[in-house]
C-alpha cells in the first residue's frame, strides 16, 4: 500500500438548491453547505482508490478535519482535490482540496481505514458468528 502513496482523484460539484446549507438544515444561507462540501471530500477520497481496492474490501471514513473558507453560490462549480498523502498501515490519510476556479473553498485531510468489507457490515449489522 505505500505505492499508493500519492494517488489522487477530482470530482466536480454544480451547487444547486439542494446542496445549500438552508436545505440540508446547517445554517439559513443559500451557499453550499459544510456537510456537502465534507460529503464530496470523502467521495473524492474514495474515487482515489477505486482501482486499486481488492475485491472484498473497502475503505471507512474514520477522521475529518475541515477548513471551510469561503462561499459558494447556487450555479458555481467546486473542484475536490484528493491525494493520498500518508499511509500507515490499514489508515489511510488524504489531503483534499476543493476549490472555486483559483480561489481555494476549504481544505480538508481525512482519514480512511482499508477494512473487509463482509466482516465490517458483519459487525455493524450484529450478524458477525
Amino acid at each position: 500500500m505505500e505505492s499508493w502513496v500519492g494517488a489522487s482523484a477530482q470530482l466536480e460539484l454544480t451547487v444547486t438548491d439542494a446542496d445549500t446549507a438552508q436545505t440540508v438544515g446547517s445554517g439559513d444561507v443559500p451557499v453550499l453547505a459544510t456537510p456537502r462540501v465534507l460529503a464530496l471530500a470523502e467521495a473524492a477520497t474514495v474515487r482515489a482508490l477505486a482501482r486499486r481496492l481488492e475485491s472484498g474490501t473497502t475503505t471507512v471514513g474514520t477522521r475529518v478535519e475541515l477548513s471551510h473558507r469561503a462561499p459558494t453560490p447556487i450555479g458555481r462549480t467546486v473542484l475536490a482535490t484528493a491525494k493520498l498523502a500518508k499511509v500507515d498501515g490499514r489508515r489511510l490519510t488524504f489531503d483534499v482540496t476543493v476549490s472555486e476556479g483559483d480561489a481555494v473553498v476549504a481544505e480538508a485531510r481525512v482519514e480512511r481505514v482499508l477494512v473487509d468489507r463482509s466482516r465490517f457490515l458483519a459487525t455493524a449489522f450484529g450478524t458477525e458468528p
